[in-house]
């Protein structure tokens, strides 16, 4: 079927422009690819082929070919085509609904264990005659511990997700468009293929569009290439290429820093570049943390274990003659002794303190289980600009009349000093005429900015600290005419009145616009450009730009008239000097980088930048130190194979990853991760997301990141500074230290009720030392504040100067089970000591206690009280690994104290008040009985202390014989 002349896809009436361009990137026939259909190759996984090349079509014809015309298109067929199309937006995330989210934490392996032994004693309890309301009030306890863990966790992942959601952002909010001849603004969301599209400098583009129209039109195309440098866009027809280097198009996501235009949107939505890459982020696996993967496995050891010594516990019971119902009881004891409740509870909490200390420190945490993953990094990939730079490009030196000057100063505040020379004063009135930018004072408490392009921001800024005022300059010589910057020429060319003549301003290159001048104009020299002089401009040139500064020459020439032909206006130059610039680091990041270098953390830096840039800003920071640092660049990533980029990564030299593009920033962190490290990755544009999602951590940028880099990370800089990832990471060590703290405290007390248990069995004990109600009291009750003030404790002073653990490093490493059965089994002897003291002392045989017998009550009450005195006590111990508690002070973390004390306050409730003695079967204990208990329970904390001091006396023979 051929359409009518203005649909070249001969499909008009059938399907909508971008179900048949999407079609034809399938298949190569896109109308705007040159020989469509003979290239393009399409992509298995993805289904699409790489994306086409812009078509060389005359701005006249891409009207035409998009179905369009220069009054833009009428209302009624912007609706309709937006009923086809669909939204210019990013697909949703799709968010699981808020009952599978709460359904989720029902999966957790201790939930299942607890859910199974509560379902268990529900049937017991129907199926027991007489029935034991014992049991009853046993199962609904073990339900409202799974519940409440579950709403803990709910709500903490609930909190992280709409925090989440409150830093996307749809890209841009609004656009202006002509429809039916008329300009108006409309949502960018509403646009469709063939809107034309009015552009400004400052706006944010709002699709893939083509050019058609531009005056001086330049963008900035870092979100999408990591570029930093804006470029200019053409309304002619260029050559076929990748679609990001035709100078004829813009895309979304970029900015439009200077000048004006029209475009004609071709692409929408998931179409465009930016949907190129949000996919490819979209398709990245999400990587889970280390301490999901030690949690899990600490979660399988523990059930196992517990459904084991439980299985073991019944097979005990069994064959003495006792029931099969209370045996089963018996052992679900046991197993209940050994899970401990409230460790789901704890660990949530104690990591959502983690993400507000940060969030203090400027960090936004998305995702709990990142804050442990942050303290475990060991490689910290990271950009340049905005993150270890201040993203404000600034003068710092000028060379003018054959001396070099020093720029003071930095940002784009016009604060410095500059020298007072004539000939410095000449180059910068001259620089400063031959720019588009312009300066914005600060207004409601910000700071200076540049509207346009950075580097002649950064002119402008120089030009007014040495006293000129760009815009009274402008008008003593208003512009007549310009030659704008393109890549061949590397040089831009303004022409204007200058009295009674014409005057044409001219900056660039050094190599090329030295090429075109023929005089000079020095401080003592004005005439002829000599050999001699134009060597020592170069060599200027090249020592500047060994310092890793931008460097642009600048020269004039006067003229006759105001319409020269540019090889006219750009040839018989005469030199005024040179001008470098940097965007300087921010001034926090070296000690930043330092102490990640103490820390062990490996720091990679990937830019799109120049290798020479990268170098000098990596050497400013400190990532470079050594002479001879590995500076690869994309092309040659591009050659290499899996085996050499191993290869490159596993040597200690200092890496500097330059002019790289998305997918080899997420080649280096897979081949990172192959070796074992965990990944940190910093990203600001929408090129970043794919690495940033892949990576353990992924770290957006909060001021100038794109939304779909926020989207794709772990965690958002609020400042966008280096130094708040140095920060994160020590906090992430600290919640890992403190995880393992509150993990010995916990796994502890659970071996204080588990022996009791088993030697009450052993020795033929008819009844339980502790009842599963009130195990789950001490877990719930007694312990759960305590382990929660732990896991609040401040990072220890030397956190940053330990190197990262291993990924195969176990969170039960060898050192904590030692101390967990180091600690639990003192207080288990302790309790059940007591138990079988009291007991034995009654006089009373075994076989004649009873659950309702005063003595076994009172026995009982002191083996719950032991366990949580004792606990108090173990909390203090478990404060440090080898420093003294008294060193670190005994007052240090009150709200342990208070935690500790409400807990004891709980266990004289439990032992006093008449309601709560029959829900646990308990009795009143006297003066003398707290006191033996207070005794036993301060035994731990000093076996603890002299432990440490063991250990503290050993290490320091070791380094005396070392030295």
């Amino acid at each position: 079927m051929q359409g009518p002349p203005c649909d070249p896809t001969g499909f008009a009436g059938t399907e909508d422009l971008g179900t048949v361009r999407v079609r034809m990137m399938r298949t190569g026939t896109d109308p705007l690819v040159p020989g469509g259909g003979t290239d393009a190759a399409v992509d298995a996984t993805s289904g699409f082929g790489p994306r086409p090349p812009v078509r060389e079509l005359a701005a006249g014809d891409v009207f035409a070919a998009l179905g369009t015309s220069r009054r833009g298109l009428s209302a009624d067929r912007a609706r309709a085509g937006l009923e086809r199309h669909g939204p210019n937006e990013m697909p949703r995330t799709r968010r699981r609904p808020v009952w599978l989210q709460l359904g989720a934490q029902f999966r957790d392996l201790f939930a299942v264990v607890l859910i199974v032994a509560s379902v268990i004693t529900f049937l017991a309890y129907g199926l027991q005659e007489p029935r034991d309301v014992g049991n009853l009030q046993l199962a609904v306890a073990i339900l409202c511990v799974v519940m409440l863990n579950a709403a803990i966790g709910f709500a903490q992942e609930y909190s992280a997700e709409r925090t989440a959601q409150a830093l996307e952002a749809m890209v841009p909010h609004a656009c202006r468009v002509l429809r039916d001849g008329r300009r108006l603004e409309v949502p960018a969301r509403d646009l469709v293929p063939g809107d034309v599209v009015v552009l400004e400098a400052g706006d944010a583009v709002p699709a893939d569009c083509r050019v058609v129209e531009g005056h001086e039109l330049t963008v900035n195309n870092a979100p999408l290439t990591g570029e930093s440098n804006a470029v200019g866009r053409t309304a002619d027809p260029v050559a076929a290429g990748p679609p990001l280097e035709a100078r004829n198009c813009v895309f979304m996501g970029t900015d439009v820093v200077a000048g004006s235009g029209r475009a004609v949107v071709f692409a929408t939505g998931a179409a465009t570049e930016f949907g190129r890459i949000y996919r490819l982020a979209a398709a990245a696996p999400q990587q889970k943390t280390p301490l999901q993967h030690q949690v899990a496995s600490m979660a399988r050891r523990v059930a196992g274990a517990a459904l084991a010594i439980g299985a073991l516990m019944f097979a005990v019971r069994l064959p003495t003659g006792e029931s099969l119902v209370p045996a089963f009881v018996f052992a679900l004891g046991v197993m209940v002794a050994m899970v401990p409740e409230g460790l789901p509870a704890t660990l949530s909490v104690s990591l959502a303190i983690g993400v507000r200390r940060m969030a203090r420190r400027r960090a936004l945490i998305k995702k709990l289980l990142a804050v442990e993953a942050l303290g475990s990094t060991t490689v910290v990939c990271t950009d340049k600009t905005g993150t270890l730079t201040q993203a404000e490009m600034t003068v710092t030196q000028v060379w003018a009349g054959g001396a070099t000057h020093t720029v003071t100063g930095v940002g784009y505040a016009p604060d410095g000093q500059v020298a007072d020379a004539a000939p410095v004063r000449e180059l910068l009135r001259v620089a400063g005429l031959c720019c588009n930018a312009r300066m914005v004072p600060p207004e409601d408490g910000q700071h200076w900015r540049v509207l346009g392009d950075t580097t002649e921001g950064a002119l402008l800024v120089v030009a007014a600290k040495a006293g000129l005022d760009p815009g009274a300059e402008e008008a003593a010589a208003p512009r007549v005419t310009e030659f704008p910057f393109d890549s061949d020429r590397k040089m831009m060319t303004t022409v204007h009145k200058n009295g009674a003549g014409y005057q044409a301003c001219v900056k660039g290159a050094p190599a090329e616009l030295l090429a075109r001048c023929t005089d000079v104009r020095w401080e003592e020299h004005r005439g002829p450009l000599t050999e001699q002089e134009r060597a020592t401009a170069l060599a200027a040139s090249d020592a500047l730009a060994s310092q890793g500064l931008r460097v642009l020459a600048v020269a004039r020439r006067e003229l006759d008239g105001p319409r020269p032909a540019q090889n006219e206006a750009e040839s018989g130059l005469t030199l005024l000097g040179l001008v470098g610039m940097l965007d300087p680091p921010r001034p926090e990041v070296a000690d930043a980088v330092a102490a990640c270098r103490r820390a062990g953390i490996r720091i990679v830096m990937v830019t799109g930048d120049h290798p020479l840039t990268g170098e000098a800003v990596a050497r400013r920071v400190g990532i470079v130190l050594g002479p001879d640092p590995a500076v690869v660049t994309g092309a040659r990533l591009d050659a290499m194979d899996e085996e050499s980029l191993d290869a490159l990564l596993a040597e200690p030299s200092e890496l500097l990853l330059c002019r790289v593009s998305p997918e080899h920033k997420m080649r280096v962190v897979t081949a990172f991760q192959r070796r074992g490290e965990v990944v940190a990755v910093t990203g600001d544009g929408a090129n970043d997301a794919p690495a940033l999602k892949h990576a353990d951590i992924g770290v957006a940028m909060g001021a100038s990141g794109t939304d779909v880099a926020r989207e794709a990370a772990s965690m958002v800089l609020l400042d966008d500074s280096f130094a708040s990832i140095a920060v994160a990471v020590r906090l992430g060590r600290a919640v890992y230290q403190n995880i393992r703290k509150f993990l010995v405290y916990l796994f502890s007390h659970n071996i204080g009720e588990l022996v009791p248990i088993l030697a009450a069995t052993f020795a033929g004990f008819p009844l339980v030392p502790i009842s599963a109600v009130q195990i789950l009291a001490i877990d719930l009750g007694s312990d759960v504040l305590p382990a929660l003030a732990l896991g609040a404790e401040p990072p220890e002073p030397d956190v940053m100067e330990r190197p990262p653990r291993s990924r195969r490093e176990r969170l039960f490493s060898a050192a904590v089970v030692g101390r967990i059965l180091f600690l639990g089994g003192i207080q288990a002897l302790c309790v059940t000591a007591v138990f079988f003291w009291h007991v034995g002392s009654s006089g009373i045989p075994f076989d004649d206690f009873t659950k309702d017998t005063p003595v076994y009550r009172e026995a009982i009450t002191m083996v719950q009280a032991g366990i949580v005195l004792s606990q108090f006590f173990n909390a203090l111990a478990v404060r440090t690994d080898r420093q003294s508690i008294l060193k670190v002070g005994l007052l240090s973390n009150p709200a342990l104290l208070v935690a500790g004390g409400f807990g004891i306050a709980l266990m004289a409730a439990i032992s006093y008040v008449p309601l709560l003695q029959d829900v646990f079967n308990t009795a009143p204990l006297d003066a003398a009985d707290w006191a033996v208990l207070v005794g036993l329970g301060t035994l731990p904390l000093i076996a603890d202390e002299l432990r440490k001091w063991w250990l503290r006396r050993r290490a320091g023979h070791r380094k005396g014989a070392r030295q």
